[in-house]
């Protein structure tokens, strides 16, 4: 996705990159932050745990949330601002191991970002309800003069009928609905945000963030909302979220 309205275009991404336990992971991460140019990089499943920021040695600030100390390496997200985006980072907040946000100044309004690291389709009934009520509190919490962006792996798939459902969806979702993607379009119902990904045409292959090791099927589950009254500063491209 592209932010019109800071000093210059602000591209922003996200990606679940299954671990970031592995020594190179960082620097390889930072490489694709890179090529794609991005200025905000939203990450799940870090499995880092605790909380903090540190700058990186090539000068971008990394902000990370996690499980508490000494439990198992699971879950986990973070935000990657670029050393040119950083200097606009007003405050962040470590939620939980599953949510992270992030304010910033743009030229138009204060910006609020929400990565996500969301339960899995087959997840308990429990730790769905605990992660969307953790969410909606923490969404509620935001000032409503602020742009706000939520982004991240959802384990949603919302399909491509969007009858009734106009106001917060397009018809380029892919695949088939499942659970998740009921709870998904409620929250958004309920907030007034639109799912970004679902608003323009694209090849579907395009449009997936999971292919699976068959390389024949291929899933759009994870996802960029966006609050309406910021969706006329954005620009959304194909591919937002990427696993690497």
């Amino acid at each position: 996705m592209t932010m019109i309205g800071m000093k210059k275009r602000t591209r922003i991404g996200f990606w679940n990159i299954r671990t970031m336990l592995e020594a190179s992971r960082l620097s390889q991460v930072l490489k694709e932050m890179t090529h794609y140019k991005l200025d905000l990089l939203g990450l799940s499943e870090t499995r880092w745990n605790g909380n903090g920021e540190f700058t990186t040695a090539s000068g971008e600030l990394l902000l990370y949330s996690g499980r508490a100390m000494g439990e198992k390496h699971e879950y986990g997200v973070g935000l990657i601002l670029s050393k040119g985006l950083k200097k606009s980072l007003i405050e962040w907040t470590a939620v939980s191991e599953r949510l992270i946000t992030a304010r910033l100044n743009t030229r138009l309004r204060k910006l609020t970002v929400v990565q996500c690291y969301a339960p899995t389709n087959e997840a308990t009934s429990e730790g769905k309800e605990a992660f969307y009520g953790l969410l909606e509190a923490t969404l509620y919490k935001i000032r409503q003069s602020d742009i706000t962006i939520i982004m991240g792996d959802f384990s949603v798939k919302i399909g491509d009928d969007n009858q009734g459902l106009q106001h917060v969806m397009g018809r380029h979702g892919l695949g088939e609905r499942n659970e998740n993607g009921d709870i998904f379009i409620e929250l958004c119902a309920n907030y007034d945000l639109i799912i970004g990904g679902s608003l323009f045409p694209h090849k579907d292959i395009h449009k997936a963030t999971w292919v699976a090791p068959n390389h024949r099927t291929f899933n759009q589950i994870d996802h960029m909302v966006i609050c309406k009254n910021g969706r006329g500063h954005f620009l959304m491209s194909v591919a937002t979220g990427v696993r690497i």
